[in-house]
């Protein structure tokens, strides 16, 4: 199990109600799990428009359960932006 920081931001920060939380996951599919969990609602709501980066890579249209978090790693929750 991998010791990761979840960070949030725009709306997901808001539904989330903190920037950045720590959690422990295997896989990207864990860890969302994981925050469903934590925070049932408007944030799991919003994580199905959201895309993801690990460790600065975005994890794309991958299977969220193949995407493999290392220790100490960072995902970064991005919701869809507006302006330009």
């Amino acid at each position: 199990m991998a010791k990761v920081t979840v960070r949030y931001w725009a709306a997901a920060k808001a539904a989330a109600g903190v920037a950045e939380e720590p959690y422990e996951a295997a896989t990207l599919a864990e860890a969302l799990d994981a925050v469903r969990e934590r925070h049932p609602g408007g944030l799991a709501r919003v994580l199905r428009r959201c895309s993801f980066l690990v460790d600065g890579d975005p994890a794309g249209k991958r299977p969220h359960e193949t995407v493999r978090l290392a220790d100490g790693g960072t995902v970064e929750v991005l919701p869809p932006f507006a302006g330009g």
